[in-house]
């Protein structure tokens, strides 16, 4: 039972969203807590530059297909199934929580969850962290592109090039800064993750606080009901075993080896917090995105559950293969 039991982030992350609700920050306070987010954003993103090793990116790079796969069930399966929610009425889905939705299913794939997943469960690692890294860049470029172009779509209004802007200044100019420093500081960051680890979660955590002291100033819980809460979990959910499906049914039917099929079924599924957040404050600035990111982390801790019992699940007919592979070596 205690993998389905939420993480200690999780944990922090419902913590910051009450303590917001009870003791919301506005005003010229809410100003200086903004500067300080953007800060501890931009020195996020840095260090996920510094940490991202160059003989990892020219390790996975090289397989080529495996990548494709996982950008098209990154950025273009999870997009045709948002559209698809767009056909519920609004009487079922709120407009704000379908935003968010939309939003949620254009955003790249997790890095270090997919990462742990794939290691846990047996897959390929190298292509992992190379798949999850890059689908992280391109999301920079590719979530505001597509959010655009979804949001024409629906008659919502189109691409923004501030938004764009704004992503590449904040997150991948310090990125790109950190690739740069990566061979002078690179190891030094890795040999510290846990103490770094509190830049990571701090600052999501403060660009949380901060969007729901805005959502609680604009009555979010008063204009949303039990049920929008429960029909935006229900469709989280949803998305989520579809894609989960498809994307272990399609790597089988594409020739794919089991360790490349984990991989694909681990970074085709999920979706960053750690990036969406922050792009979410960008892309949204001057919106109350406290309604816009509840999908998202609702999400986040769905596919944490979910894949937990899938990798535990190949794990162990990974052993049992090993055990029966090594038991015919002994009879013959």
């Amino acid at each position: 039972m205690r993998r389905f039991l939420p993480d200690t982030f999780t944990i922090l992350l419902v913590s910051t969203m009450v303590l917001a609700s009870l003791l919301p920050i506005s005003g010229e306070p809410a100003e200086w807590f903004g500067l300080a987010t953007k800060i501890a954003i931009g020195l996020l993103f840095f260090l996920h530059g510094a940490r991202l090793s160059r003989d990892v990116v020219v390790a996975g790079v090289l397989h080529w297909r495996l990548h494709l796969v996982i950008l098209a069930s990154t950025f273009v399966l999870f997009p045709l199934l948002g559209l698809a929610v767009g056909f519920l009425p609004q009487t079922l889905l709120p407009p704000a929580l379908y935003t968010g939705i939309l939003f949620l299913c254009v955003l790249p794939s997790t890095v270090q969850s997919s990462i742990a997943f794939t290691s846990m469960a047996g897959g390929n690692v190298p292509a992992a962290i190379c798949a999850a890294s890059a689908s992280n860049i391109l999301g920079m470029f590719l979530t505001p592109l597509l959010l655009g172009l979804l949001f024409a779509t629906g008659g919502h209004g189109g691409f923004s090039f501030d938004a764009l802007e704004q992503i590449l200044l904040q997150l991948l100019a310090p990125f790109i800064l950190g690739q740069v420093l990566e061979p002078w500081i690179g190891n030094f960051i890795r040999a510290r993750k846990k103490l770094l680890m509190p830049v990571d979660r701090g600052s999501i955590l403060m660009v949380v606080y901060l969007a729901f002291s805005d959502a609680v100033t604009e009555s979010i819980w008063s204009t949303f009901s039990v049920r929008d809460i429960a029909v935006v979990i229900v469709l989280d959910i949803l998305l989520l075993a579809i894609v989960l499906v498809v994307t272990m049914v399609g790597s089988r039917l594409l020739g794919f080896s089991r360790q490349d099929e984990i991989a694909i079924t681990f970074c085709g599924s999920k979706k960053s917090l750690a990036s969406g957040v922050p792009m979410a404050n960008v892309i949204f600035a001057g919106q109350s995105i406290g309604s816009i990111v509840l999908p998202l982390m609702l999400f986040h801790q769905i596919q944490l559950m979910a894949c937990a019992v899938i990798a535990q699940k190949y794990a162990e007919r990974g052993g049992r293969r090993q055990a029966e592979a090594t038991a015919q070596a002994a009879a013959q």
